[in-house]
């Protein structure tokens, strides 16, 4: 097959003559005449002076750094003058606060300098590490093939990581397994669409279709983070209901979701995918979303990707845990949305660490450093939803209500059956105006008289509490936000009822 080489990548995905080379000439390291001669047939070859070139320029008008691998210098690999360019533009890239886009495709280490060659992949890491410390967006496109120690360091940590369609990516190359043990490599695993379909990439996408999503990308992590604040929502008082209708309300399969929510109230959304580590759970969707303005990482509980036979699991929770680093990384705000009918009840479940991932979801949102806001959009059942709560900001539409479980759970252990469901839900105050009162939310989304009646103005609605708590909340001291976040929470049903919030 034809493989594009880096100067094609470049004039296919930069805009006409915005390239700004950064590379200097490399210091070849000792080698031997076998070696010397491999590496002039390479320059000849392929007209560079060595297997990645690095610069600038505008992807649709938007300034990046980039690392551009070429797989025919010596099949992409890289050796210590590779390893050293690499390094030096990733560190300029963020002294100059630049994003940066990485494409790799490599066969790894350059076999031919040995060790030395091999712990470039320690550098080039520390490098990429200190880019994201200084929430510096690195996006990745792994192209056809990237394998051995360039896929396990610099071509694996992308806040967003894209592929090439039906690229070889993997830890081993396919030859080199044969060649140990034999036999040859499983087919179809190697490859970017099965990579998408186990959670470990986000989106396989043609070389001509990258600008586009870079640019999508950009867009949304590039926003101004400090928007004026907004005046504060003024709606119709709502309606008091029984608690049991409000939970019937939330099971209704015409209810808007979070999908709804994003389609009808966000101003841009790149939708990720999985936890990055082998797991993709229907249940949760990881989205970099803009409400307004105003960008966030959003994590929603996807009532549709929740069925008897797929409820919430662990990896859903590892998938939300994804998000939180992100938000951390990258400096944005945290939207949580919570609707779940619970988390799994399954060995399955058990042996995946469910308890585990819901305690470590409540710890990230208790200590993340940045604006979190939480949506109680419709049912709020058990550890799945608790795992989302804890922000600085606690929303529910009028409906939403949050529960140890189900009531027809708490029914059958305080009454041995599930026939006082109601009564359960009335005494426990899960409903929103309960909530309220209690201080657990600060604030009532209201439905005219139910979301599924009027789910496009729902949407809105929810939107427009967003955009006022995210504008809000980005010009709130970052140490006080963190500080009172904590004290709501010690707070809770120790001093009677707290005043409600809205700001």
């Amino acid at each position: 097959m034809t493989r594009p080489g880096a100067w094609a990548v470049i004039e296919t995905l930069a805009d006409a003559g915005s390239w700004r080379s950064w590379d200097v000439a490399p210091v070849d390291p000792p080698m031997n005449l076998g070696y010397a001669a491999e590496l002039a047939r390479a320059r000849v070859h392929t007209g560079l002076d060595e297997a990645v070139l690095t610069g600038q320029a505008t992807i649709r008008g938007r300034h990046v750094a980039m690392l551009v691998c070429d797989f025919g210098f010596l099949g992409g690999s890289i050796g210590v003058a590779a390893g050293e360019r690499l390094t030096t533009a990733i560190r300029r890239a963020t002294a100059e606060g630049l994003p940066l886009v990485a494409l790799p495709t490599s066969g790894g280490t350059r076999m031919q300098e040995g060790a030395t060659a091999f712990l470039q992949m320690v550098k080039i890491t520390a490098a990429v590490v200190d880019h994201k410390a200084a929430h510096l967006p690195y996006l990745v496109y792994l192209r056809d093939p990237t394998t051995g120690g360039v896929f396990a360091s610099w071509g694996s940590l992308g806040h967003v990581t894209f592929a090439e369609p039906g690229a070889l990516v993997g830890f081993l190359g396919p030859r080199v397994y044969q060649a140990l043990y034999g036999a040859p490599f499983p087919a179809d695993v190697q490859t970017s669409e099965n990579l998408l379909a186990c959670g470990l990439i986000d989106a396989v996408v043609a070389l001509d279709d990258l600008a586009a999503m870079i640019d999508r990308a950009l867009h949304i992590l590039s926003a101004p983070r400090r928007a004026r604040v907004l005046p504060a929502p003024a709606w119709a008082g709502t309606v008091d209901v029984p608690a049991w209708h409000s939970v019937t309300a939330t099971r209704r399969p015409d209810r808007p979701g979070v999908r709804d929510l994003l389609r009808h109230a966000a101003s841009d959304m790149l939708a990720l995918n999985g936890t990055g580590q082998g797991e993709n759970d229907p249940g949760l969707l990881l989205a970099l979303t803009r409400f307004g303005d105003r960008p966030c990482v959003l994590l929603g509980q996807d009532r549709l990707g929740q069925t008897p036979e797929t409820p919430l699991g662990p990896g859903a929770l590892r998938q939300a845990r994804r998000g939180m680093r992100l938000a951390a990384e990258l400096n944005l705000p945290l939207v949580t949305v919570i609707d779940t009918a619970g988390a799994a009840l399954s060995r399955a479940a058990e042996e995946g660490g469910l308890a585990g991932e819901i305690a470590r979801c409540i710890a990230d949102m208790i200590e993340l450093p940045v604006p979190t806001v939480s949506v109680l959009l419709g049912q709020g059942t058990g550890g799945g939803a608790l795992a989302l709560l804890p922000a600085d900001r606690v929303l529910a539409a009028q409906h939403g209500w949050l529960s140890p479980l189900p009531p027809e759970g708490a029914s059958t252990i305080l009454h041995h059956d599930t026939s006082h469901a109601a009564e359960m839900a009335a005494a426990q105050g899960v409903r929103s105006a309960d909530l309220l009162g209690t201080g657990i939310i600060d604030h009532i989304i209201p439905e005219y008289p139910d979301a599924a009646a009027e789910p496009e103005e729902f949407c809105v609605r929810v939107g427009t509490a967003l955009r006022y708590q995210l504008a809000a909340l980005g010009a709130a001291d970052d140490n006080g936000r963190r500080v009172e976040r904590g004290r709501r929470f010690e707070q809770l049903g120790t001093a009677g009822p707290m005043l409600a919030r809205v700001g």
